[in-house]
């Protein structure tokens, strides 16, 4: 999961919104991950890297960005490889025993329930950073707009959305210095959130631990080319 379009990441709203559920193959090891590491686990997706079927790949998408942090290596930034055999050996066996115990070959086959579990590659996907991208993605253009309005300060240029946050953009240099962390930077904040919160249908935004960011059309222009992909690359 890494856009709110991808498909895996639908089907994890899904069974977070409780419209479905994982697997029920899943649901063993969903439970022991959760128990060992002490996370939320949401979903388990299992396919293949390439069309061969020859490498295969589960996808543990935690329902926390912090669960996730529990799975990365601080030395290195990779996922922490320990856990990743750990999860892979559990699958094998759990798997395993699903197949053999509760459905014959010709349907498994049929159905696509033959699980590869050597050379298994774990990797892991948080739901929270994504439903939070959505949610400020939901808010309408035109609300932006009337709370552009709503300020109405001619020394803002605009307010431009991208992730789970936004920034307000004032002309110049000067006159960013003049407004961050002010207090009308903090009732900029609180405007900007009573809005968000209205599409943050999990409630993961919390009001104490947010902010939006002010920059300058200034540093825009100078150091970014006026080009938005080198500004968010």
């Amino acid at each position: 999961m890494i856009f709110t379009s991808d498909k895996d990441y639908k089907s994890t709203k899904k069974i977070k919104q409780g419209i479905s559920k994982i697997k029920d193959e899943f649901e063993p090891l969903a439970k022991w991950i959760d128990k060992k590491y002490s996370v939320k686990t949401l979903n388990l997706v299992f396919d293949f890297m390439d069309n061969n079927k020859s490498n295969p790949r589960l996808q543990v998408c935690l329902e926390y960005a912090k669960d996730k942090g529990k799975f990365m290596d601080n030395r290195t930034y990779n996922f922490d490889k320990t856990k990743q055999h750990e999860i892979a050996k559990k699958f094998g066996e759990i798997t395993s025993n699903y197949e053999l115990k509760n459905k014959p070959n010709w349907i498994k086959k049929l159905l696509g329930l033959t699980y590869k579990s050597n050379n298994l590659f774990v990797y892991f996907s948080d739901f929270e950073t994504i439903a939070k991208d959505e949610a400020n993605k939901n808010i309408p253009d035109k609300e932006i707009k009337k709370l552009k309005s709503e300020i109405n300060n001619p020394e803002i240029w605009m307010i431009d959305r991208r992730f789970n946050s936004a920034t307000i953009f004032l002309y110049t240099d000067e006159q960013l210095k003049k407004y961050q962390d002010s207090e009308l930077h903090k009732k900029w904040n609180e405007q900007y959130f009573d809005i968000l919160k209205k599409y943050d249908e999990f409630g993961y935004f919390k009001r104490d631990f947010y902010s939006i960011f002010l920059d300058s059309k200034e540093n825009f222009d100078t150091n970014y080319e006026s080009n938005w992909y080198y500004y968010y690359k």
